[in-house]
């Protein structure tokens, strides 16, 4: 009677034991899972589904197994940013060449010009529609209030930004209009500093103060880069249209990455994107009804532009397309990563505009432009070589968390086995006295 009572105790206490070390040791994959921040990035992603039928619901059941859920958040991560800077890539490249060519052919409307920034928001209900299906979640699930006005008015906030860049754009060439953007880097590490708190690295400001150097090389370059019949007055007002563009940009990513960190999936980015899209719309076409640029866009392309009504709408609605391709790059890069890292990426590209400027439109290349194009180029390699170390860094410190986690592990499987073996061993001295 003795050993009855006593026993079911002694079991029921090695079952708790055994439930808590489970428990321990899902709770450490989790913590483990959730000090990456690529994968949780990923995760929030794909979680917006409502369905574990649905990829979003694999995703979730995937947890139980951390390695399979690293390896497929990262690779899916990798994809997603793959795709974003892509269309960042061709969206920046496209629309800055696209917007000189029709300033180039007679094209003059600084309101068309910017109105086809932002009036390609329509093209976005095709991925918001793919998120839909593919996740089941419905449109604009968890969007608040404030999030809606904070999307409108920086909606708004774009459509002064791509006015400025417009005007800037109708009077340098591409190559100095992009290099000049580049300081806005600069900016975007101060603003980053003071909203989202980036810590400044080496890294980081040594790629500042390269390019920062770049434009101040450029600038005193320009004198000579000016085109036909382009006064000073309008020359230096296009430059100044420029770096203010530049700053309103800067300003713009650290206020988003500050938003996103309350956006729950990346399919709430695109819909964020459409609404700010719709605001800056509104704000160009109310501009274009004031100025007469609807009337304007219709005389430009029957007798002012050069190469007739075909070119002239296939360059506006190429333009459209191409803008919406930079925007939605830009914002997903953002997203994914950081405002600096965004505004890094973005500076990448100023090369490749700078070539194509020289490539497409025989822009003036020369010995001080070519320096300012090899700091820009060295800078940004600085920048990667920082993010590279420091992930590398971040990686070794994982991988050592997980060796003291698996250390801990077998700890507590031996202190498991030698209580056990106490038990036992109690177990059958109580045996032997009641006999």
């Amino acid at each position: 009677m003795e050993l009855s009572a006593r026993q079911p105790p002694a079991l029921n206490q090695h079952r708790q034991q055994q439930q808590q070390q489970v428990a321990a040791a899902d709770e450490n994959s989790l913590a483990c899972f959730s000090r990456s921040e690529v994968l949780s990035k990923i995760i929030m992603y794909w979680c917006c589904s409502n369905n574990n039928n649905s990829i979003g619901g694999r995703v979730i059941n995937i947890i139980r197994s951390p390695q399979m859920h690293e390896e497929s958040g990262k690779r899916c991560y990798m994809i997603l940013l793959g795709i974003n800077y892509m269309c960042l890539f061709l969206g920046s490249v496209s629309s800055s060449l696209l917007s000189k060519f029709y300033f180039i052919h007679k094209g003059g409307s600084r309101w068309v010009s910017t109105w086809v920034q932002c009036a390609g928001f329509p093209l976005l209900i095709f991925p918001i529609y793919f998120f839909k299906i593919s996740t089941n979640r419905n449109p604009f699930t968890g969007f608040t209030p404030r999030i809606l006005c904070l999307s409108i008015l920086i909606g708004f906030f774009m459509g002064v930004n791509n006015l400025l860049f417009s005007w800037g754009n109708s009077y340098l060439p591409v190559s100095t209009n992009s290099l000049v953007l580049s300081t806005q880097l600069a900016f975007t590490l101060i603003t980053s500093v003071i909203i989202v708190k980036q810590k400044i690295t080496f890294a980081n400001l040594n790629c500042v103060i390269l390019l920062t150097l770049s434009s101040v090389l450029l600038a005193l370059g320009s004198s000579h880069d000016k085109p036909t019949g382009l006064t000073k007055a309008k020359y230096f007002k296009g430059f100044f249209s420029t770096v203010g563009a530049g700053l309103l940009f800067a300003l713009y990513l650290p206020i988003m990455e500050k938003i996103y960190k309350k956006v729950h999936c990346y399919a709430m980015v695109v819909e964020m994107q459409l609404v700010m899209e719709m605001a800056a719309t509104v704000l160009a076409t109310a501009g274009m009804a004031a100025g007469g640029g609807f009337s304007e866009m219709k005389t430009e392309s029957t007798t002012v532009f050069d190469l007739g009504p075909k070119a002239y709408w296939l360059t506006v609605w190429f333009n459209v397309v191409t803008w919406q391709l930079c925007f939605m790059g830009t914002a997903g890069m953002v997203f994914l990563t950081t405002s600096l890292t965004g505004g890094v990426c973005m500076t990448a590209l100023m090369g490749i505009n700078v070539l194509g400027g020289v490539l497409v439109y025989g822009d003036h290349f020369g010995g001080l432009k070519a320096v300012s194009t090899l700091l820009c180029v060295w800078g940004f390699g600085s920048y990667i070589y920082g993010i590279y170390t420091k992930m590398k860094d971040k990686n070794e410190d994982e991988e050592e968390e997980e060796k003291q986690t698996e250390n801990s592990k077998e700890g507590n499987k031996m202190n498991s086995s030698d209580g056990e073996a106490n038990k036992v061993m109690e177990l059958a001295e109580i045996v032997t006295h009641n006999a």
